[in-house]
């Protein structure tokens, strides 16, 4: 009797350390896939330039602060026009989309978002020249939110 009791605590505990410690799933990187091809509008995404800064462990999903910063210099002659972050699983694909020119000095924004659970989330700039440029991160939610 013990020795199954002891067998059932130790299943529960390795399947509580998978569920925790697991990559987001790719259940809807196809519908993720296709947010980022508009937003590209038919130009290659390249990674690179981006820095989409975000906890890997998320203890609670209705407030989860995030940073997006792009190497630019932010001169007329090179800088960044938009910046957008698109996530995986939330009930909208779209998080955040800024308009950026040359006389916004910095290419840098910072925001605080909900995410419904585990998830992908992909950053992406678009520059003066039409180039575009990614990062994407993996985020595990512990507290899930805003499910429709």
């Amino acid at each position: 009797m013990a020795s199954t009791r002891r067998h059932l605590l130790q299943a529960g505990a390795a399947l509580a350390a998978q569920v925790v410690v697991r990559p987001a799933a790719a259940q809807d990187t196809g519908e993720l896939a296709a947010a980022v091809a508009r937003f590209a509008g038919g130009r290659p995404v390249q990674a690179g330039r981006v820095q989409l800064e975000i906890a890997a462990l998320v203890d609670n999903g209705n407030v989860v602060p995030m940073r997006v910063a792009v190497a630019s210099p932010m001169t007329a002659a090179d800088h960044v026009q938009e910046i957008a972050v698109f996530n995986e699983k939330n009930p909208q694909r779209e998080v955040a989309r800024y308009t950026l020119g040359p006389r916004s000095g910095k290419a840098e924004v910072a925001t605080r978002i909900r995410l419904a659970t585990s998830q992908q989330l992909v950053a992406l700039a678009r520059m003066n020249d039409g180039s575009v440029w990614s990062h994407t991160v993996d985020v595990i939610v512990v507290l899930a939110a805003c499910i429709e």
